[in-house]
């Protein structure tokens, strides 16, 4: 049984013989019935219940091979029955004078592990002075045994056992001074190095020694420790030594020693900080880093300054994919000796140090640096200088807090304004700069640029086209963030400069149809109130001065109420959570469900529930398959924010009013066309023109050509259908998402919704007529390439008006590919017929099922695969820059699992737009097909937003001039 135990499985029978054993007369027996069940049974156990009696007259009978087994096999599983049943009689056992210290120092540990788990079992009252006289005992396997006792007692209560304290400091006398120490407790020439820490750190617990004679004699003891460890080549020494001199550094902290031995402990770190050898150097940082807690060293850790610098930089013999463990002690102790006199120095530092900085540790080094600087900084323009090279430098790592305590410095203090405003027109002029250097840099300049007008290169016209230059590059966020910066160079030009004010218009009327709410409503806002004139300069004054608050990260830092060590060993953790990524490449289940021993198995899907947004449907269109569900055309309010379904205006009430049916005013007409999309003249076809592309083509209802020929327009019924959105952009959207728009024009609007089981996938297709009119003639076809089997349930011929239809779609996967099917859908409204051409989302990244793995498992499955076709590598280029979450956040949503700790990404610190990417499975086809999915959803990822178009033509109600302007 022992040995099926020792090979790594569960032993769940033979328990009751097991135990019967421990009541065997003979020696053999008994010794394997101690054995088996300390290592099969835990504390809990029922069948333990029934072995205490016999376990208590072996402990307290006279043979003392039988003692031992007992209190051993108590020491590793004992719980509170135990504890209240033989706590008493070990306790005896430990004091006896007739036992052999062999028998005693087993019951010391027994005694422990029984205190451990039930406190009261100890009397403070009567166990004290016994306490004292233990620790008289000459035998050192006794002596250490009761002092891991005392450890456990005095962290609980340290006022009962005053009158061990003198007896410590004596033990720790006679091991420094090497008096009556057996040669088999001395370690490398060190007296009981085990004994010395264990006794230095039962001192600790008390929170003064008072004696005089008691405290100099403690004194003279850390002294001969400090004078007599140094560095020597053997490890085992250095470590044994080290732990006695760290510990001996801890007391003389917690006893607040004199200046000048704190001076020499400080000396003895600076020694270590100095050594080659990491793990020495390691340990010198992190009891320096404690040093700071004690007063009036702060000085003389300063002279180390430039040796704990250089430790910053060094490289490390760490694992690469963990960040190096000096630095993050090289960084705590920086932070924390920084105050005013250094401050400059060691910021510069850390600034100087990002350049070249691992990716891993540029977060940290990022935000102490700005903790730092605005703490200590000398004046505001330093601190201005400070963050600015900081968000140049590491923008991807700077959070927003950074940037938004700048802006606040700057409003408040007017001396200041220009000066930041002209060092961010500086870095404008940089060819490529990080996206929070625009937002900070548009800020500063639409408050401040007119303190700058008199300056060469800093006119209104010219501040406004270098951080237009910027718009193409930034996300919607910072495109909000420049709209308020052109509104404002607007404000401060008045009276306008026509120009200048055409060429902000014309921006402020492309945004106008922007999807992002927030964009949209920003740019009528502004366009409206722009035209006011003088006016806006009282609408649009400059912000005021913010309320005076203690920073966030300032904040932050002093919220942290833990040690400085283990506080900088909590965030490595988290750096390893963060920057250990692994992409897990999942292989086809075998026939029987069960992932095959070599391979990498697929992993189950999360609920379909938890995904599938119950809110945003109505209860009332849960219908079956194929029937109409009404919608209530009573408009809704606007939302203040973009909602998170993008199927909200599909499942929700139809708010969108379609275009108007004949008859209606062409007025009407173009202010039906505001939102649509831009569209290319090459990309407009006759409709009778039969095209195979997938993707989906704007077309015409007749010939454009033929109409603008004739001179006879108005004879003739111009009727036009354009898509609303980019199709091509919501396909990819969904590829990564299971539900949203698929595809929208001024009648129709289609969504899906799906759900993922393995090889199987449910989708349901949502055919919302937006109109007050019927479709007509609707037909719905899938073409499924081969390795999917679809099948659609039926669509009705007729779509009343604004009515929703759901139709169901199954769909069976049979082997990795990446074609994808396509639906033809057409309809007839009034008499003109459209179809389009719409590939579906189910792609292969959708049959992916993630499990989480471990290290031990991942491994060995990884190396057996070795090589193309089960392996391939390739390197990515053409990749936008993006933080790691942000990439951990793409490969999550594609059903690609990231296990901390596993693989990492690697990205060329040279060129961030390129990465290397290894796939691997047991399926060759399988490998191919997901490395060049993987590939194509990072190269997809948009880099910048399309070049604006031109600004539109007036309203017109020439048909001619309309179309012209369309084409």
């Amino acid at each position: 049984m022992l040995y099926i135990y020792m090979l790594g499985y569960d032993v769940d029978f033979g328990h009751m013989e097991a135990v019967s054993l421990i009541s065997a007369p003979k020696y053999p027996e008994k010794q394997v019935g101690y054995i088996v069940t300390s290592c099969l049974l835990n504390e809990n156990h029922d069948f333990l219940r029934l072995a205490i009696n016999t376990v208590r007259n072996d402990i307290i009978g006279r043979n003392e091979t039988f003692q031992c087994l007992a209190l051993t096999m108590v020491g590793n599983i004992g719980g509170r029955e135990f504890a209240e049943s033989l706590a008493p009689d070990v306790q005896k056992l430990i004091i006896s004078s007739s036992c052999r210290p062999l028998v005693r120092k087993k019951a010391a540990l027994c005694l422990l592990r029984l205190y451990r788990k039930n406190p009261d079992v100890v009397n403070v009252d009567g166990w004290a002075d016994r306490m004292a006289q233990l620790l008289d005992e000459r035998d050192l396997g006794v002596l250490t045994s009761s002092m891991s006792l005392l450890v456990a007692l005095v962290s609980n209560n340290h006022e009962a056992y005053w009158s061990c304290l003198p007896k410590c400091v004596k033990i720790l006398e006679r091991l420094a001074r090497n008096q009556d120490v057996p040669q088999e407790y001395t370690y490398y020439g060190i007296p009981s190095p085990w004994l010395q820490v264990k006794t230095m750190r039962a001192l600790q617990y008390f929170p003064t020694v008072e004696d005089p004679n008691t405290r100099r004699s403690l004194f003279e003891v850390l002294q001969r420790i400090l004078m007599g460890t140094d560095v020597v080549k053997n490890v085992n020494k250095n470590n044994a030594s080290h732990a006695v001199l760290f510990e001996a550094l801890a007391l003389v902290m917690h006893l607040d020693a004199e200046k000048e031995m704190m001076s020499q402990c400080i000396a003895l770190l600076g020694k270590f900080i100095a050594v080659r050898e990491p793990n020495i150097r390691y340990l010198g940082l992190e009891n320096m880093t404690r040093m700071l807690m004690v007063t009036d060293v702060h000085d003389i850790i300063k002279r180390h300054q430039a040796q704990i610098i250089t430790s910053l930089k060094d490289p490390d013999i760490s694992d690469s994919i963990v960040p190096p463990l000096v630095f993050w002690r090289a960084l705590d102790l920086l932070y924390g000796m920084c105050d005013v006199s250094n401050a400059k120095d060691i910021v510069e530092e850390l600034l100087q140090y990002l350049s070249t900085a691992d990716f891993a540790m540029r977060e940290e080094l990022s935000l102490k640096a700005a903790i730092l600087a605005e703490k200590f900084a000398p004046d505001l323009s330093w601190y201005v200088d400070v963050i600015l090279q900081l968000i140049d430098k590491a923008g991807d790592f700077v959070s927003d807090d950074i940037w938004f305590r700048v802006v606040q410095f700057v409003t408040n203090n007017e001396d200041l304004q220009p000066y930041a405003a002209a060092k961010a027109r500086e870095y404008l002029d940089k060819p490529a700069i990080h996206e929070t250097m625009v937002k900070v840099s548009a800020y500063l300049l639409g408050e401040y640029s007119h303190l700058l007008a008199r300056r060469p290169g800093c006119s209104p016209k010219e501040i406004f086209s270098i951080i237009h230059e910027k718009l193409p590059t930034v996300s919607m966020s910072t495109v909000a963030i420049l709209l308020s910066t052109y509104a404002k160079i607007l404000m401060h030009t008045q009276p306008a400069d026509p120009e200048l004010q055409n060429q902000i218009w014309t921006i402020f009327n492309k945004y106008e149809s922007c999807i992002e709410v927030e964009i949209q409503q920003r740019a009528v806002e502004y366009f409206a109130l722009s035209r006011k004139g003088v006016a806006l300069m009282d609408i649009l004054a400059e912000m005021p001065k913010f309320p005076e608050r203690q920073s966030s990260l300032i904040k932050k830092a002093e919220d942290v109420e833990v040690d400085t060590a283990e506080q900088s060993a909590i965030k490595l953790r988290a750096q390893q959570q963060q920057t250990s990524t692994a992409l897990v490449v999942a292989d086809q289940s075998s026939a029987n469900g069960t992932s095959p021993v070599n391979q990498l198995g697929l992993v189950k899907v999360p609920s379909m529930s938890s995904s599938v947004d119950h809110n945003s449907t109505d209860p009332g269109m849960a219908q079956p398959n194929g029937t109409l569900t009404k919608v209530d055309p009573q408009p809704q309010p606007p939302s203040p924010s973009p909602s998170p379904d993008l199927l909200g205006d599909l499942l929700g009430p139809l708010a969108i009013e379609g275009p108007p049916v004949a008859g209606e005013s062409e007025q009407n007409v173009v202010s039906g066309l505001e939102g649509v999309a831009a569209v290319d003249a090459a990309a407009i076809v006759p409709v009778t023109v039969q095209t195979n592309a997938v993707e989906n083509l704007p077309c015409w209802m007749g010939s454009p050509r033929f109409l603008l020929d004739r001179a006879g327009f108005s004879d003739y019924m111009l009727w036009l259908y354009i898509p609303i959105g980019n199709i091509a952009e919501r396909f990819h959207a969904l590829c990564l998402k299971d539900s949203g728009v698929l595809y929208e024009d001024p009648y129709v609007q289609i969504g899906i919704k799906a759900e993922w089981r393995g090889h199987h996938g449910r989708l349901v297709l949502f055919l919302g007529n937006k109109n007050t009119s019927p479709l007509f003639s609707v037909q719905a076809l899938i073409l499924p390439p081969s390795h999917l089997k679809m099948e659609l349930s039926l669509v009705p011929e007729t779509i009343p008006p604004r009515a929703q239809v759901q139709c169901p779609l199954e769909v069976m996967n049979l082997r990795p590919s990446r074609d994808v099917a396509v639906l033809d859908f057409s309809y007839k409204f009034n008499t003109n017929m459209v179809n389009v051409k719409l590939r579906l989302p189910a792609v292969l990244n959708k049959f992916l099922q993630p499990i989480t793995v471990s290290a031990e498992e991942f491994f060995p499955q990884w190396r057996s695969l070795s090589g193309p076709p089960l392996k391939l590598q390739e390197v990515v280029r053409g990749v936008r820059p993006m933080p790691l979450l942000e990439m951990a956040n793409l490969f999550n949503s594609c059903h690609l699992i990231v296990c901390p700790g596993l693989t990492r990404i690697e990205t060329d610190p040279a060129d961030r737009t390129q990465l290397r990417m290894t796939v691997a499975s047991g399926d060759p086809t399988l490998t191919f097909e997901l490395k060049e999915f993987i590939k194509e959803q990072l190269v997809s990822i948009p880099t910048a937003p399309r070049p604006p178009a031109p600004a539109p033509a007036a309203p017109s109600n020439d048909p001619g001039a309309m179309l012209a302007g369309l084409l």
